[in-house]
C-alpha cells in the first residue's frame, strides 16, 4: 500500500471513530436504553474513582483526530476491557420452608457459579427474605442514586408460602442478584460481600472460638474461593479467612496444609507489612517451617527486619487473633 493509501485509510478509519463516538454519546443504542437506569448511572458516576478503577480501565484515551490508528486500536482493546461480560452467575433452584415455635420463613437456596467453569467451582448459601431485605436497605444508604430503579419484591400480607409467591421471588432475586453484581461499584461494596459470605463466616469463627476445628475449617475451605472471587481487586480482604483456616490446620496437626495456606496469606502482606495479621503470621509460619524442615531462615530475617522498624509492642499469636474476628 502507497503512502496516500495508508493515509487515506487512516483518515477513513478516525472519521468513522468520529461517528461512532458521536452517535454513542447523543443516541444510545436500543439495548443501551432498555437497561435499567441504575445499572447506567453507576457505570458513568466517577465523582470518586476508586484506584483500582483507573488501573483497570489502563488509562484509556479518548478517541480523537489527533491519535494514531496504533493509539486508536490501543484505545478499543481498553473500552473492550471494560465491557466484560459478568464473571459470576446466580442460580435460585429451590427453597425450604423453615418452622422455629412462633415463627415461619423462606429459605432461597443460591448457588453461585464463575461464568464458564465447572461445578468445582460453584458456592452454594442460603437466605431468607429478610436477608434481601437488609441488603437492600443498607445499599439505599450508600448508593441512593444507583439503586434508584432497583425493584425489590414488597412483602404481601398474605400467601408468602404459596408455590406461586416463592416461585415468583426466586426469579425476582436471581434477577435482583444479577443487576447488583452487574454494578462494579455495588458488586465491590463490602455490604454485597458481607451478604454473601459474613453468615458464614460467622458460623465458622463461632466453631473456632468452641474448640469445633474441623467443621470451623470445612465452611471456611466452602467460603474462601467465593471470598477470593467477590474481592479480586482487593487481595488483602481474605488474609483473616487465610490465617483462619491455618489455624484449624495447625490445631488438627496437619502442619503441612498450615504452611500451605500461611504461604498464601503471607504473598498477599508481601507489601502490607504494617497489616495486623503481619508478625503473628510470621511467627506461625517460622514455627511451621521449622516443623516440616523448610527454610525458616528467609522467615526469620524478614521477622527481624520488622522488628528492626518497629518499636516493641504486645503481638497477639494467630489464634488469638483469629478468635477476635466476628465477636458479636
Amino acid at each position: 500500500m502507497d503512502q496516500d493509501s495508508h493515509c487515506t485509510a487512516e483518515t477513513e478509519l478516525l472519521e468513522a471513530v468520529s461517528k461512532i463516538t458521536t452517535f454513542s454519546t447523543k443516541s444510545p443504542p436500543e439495548e443501551e436504553q432498555n437497561q435499567p437506569k441504575a445499572e447506567i448511572s453507576c457505570q458513568v458516576r466517577k465523582e470518586n474513582p476508586e484506584k483500582d478503577d483507573l488501573q483497570d480501565s489502563g488509562a484509556s484515551l479518548s478517541p480523537n483526530s489527533s491519535m494514531t490508528t496504533k493509539e486508536l486500536q490501543e484505545y478499543w482493546r481498553n473500552e473492550k476491557r471494560q465491557c466484560r461480560q459478568v464473571k459470576l452467575l446466580f442460580e435460585i433452584p429451590s427453597t425450604r420452608i423453615v418452622e422455629h415455635h412462633l415463627s415461619k420463613y423462606v429459605m432461597y437456596k443460591i448457588i453461585i457459579l464463575q461464568t464458564g467453569s465447572f461445578d468445582s467451582n460453584k458456592s452454594v448459601i442460603e437466605r431468607r427474605y429478610s436477608d434481601f431485605e437488609k441488603l437492600h436497605r443498607n445499599l439505599l444508604e450508600e448508593f441512593s442514586e444507583e439503586m434508584e430503579d432497583v425493584t425489590f419484591p414488597k412483602k404481601t400480607l398474605t400467601g408468602n408460602f404459596t408455590e406461586e409467591i416463592i416461585n415468583e421471588r426466586k426469579l425476582a432475586f436471581k434477577d435482583y442478584l444479577r443487576l447488583l453484581y452487574s454494578m462494579k461499584c455495588i458488586r465491590r461494596s463490602k455490604k454485597f460481600i458481607d451478604f454473601l459470605t459474613r453468615p458464614e463466616l460467622q458460623e465458622a469463627y463461632g466453631c473456632l472460638r468452641g474448640g469445633q476445628y474441623t467443621k470451623a475449617l470445612e465452611i471456611l475451605l466452602e467460603v474462601i474461593g467465593l471470598q477470593e472471587r467477590l474481592t479480586r481487586g482487593n487481595p488483602v480482604a481474605i488474609v483473616p479467612t487465610l490465617c483462619a483456616i491455618v489455624v484449624c490446620h495447625k490445631d488438627l496437626e496437619n502442619p503441612a496444609s498450615a504452611f500451605e495456606y500461611g504461604e498464601k496469606a503471607l504473598s498477599r502482606l508481601r507489601v502490607r507489612t504494617s497489616h495486623r495479621y503481619y508478625i503473628s503470621l510470621l511467627e506461625t509460619m517460622i514455627a511451621l517451617a521449622y516443623e516440616l524442615g523448610k527454610d525458616f531462615l528467609s522467615l526469620q530475617e524478614k521477622m527481624e527486619e520488622w522488628k528492626a522498624k518497629k518499636d516493641p509492642i504486645r503481638v497477639f499469636t494467630l489464634k488469638e487473633l483469629a478468635v477476635r474476628e466476628y465477636v458479636q
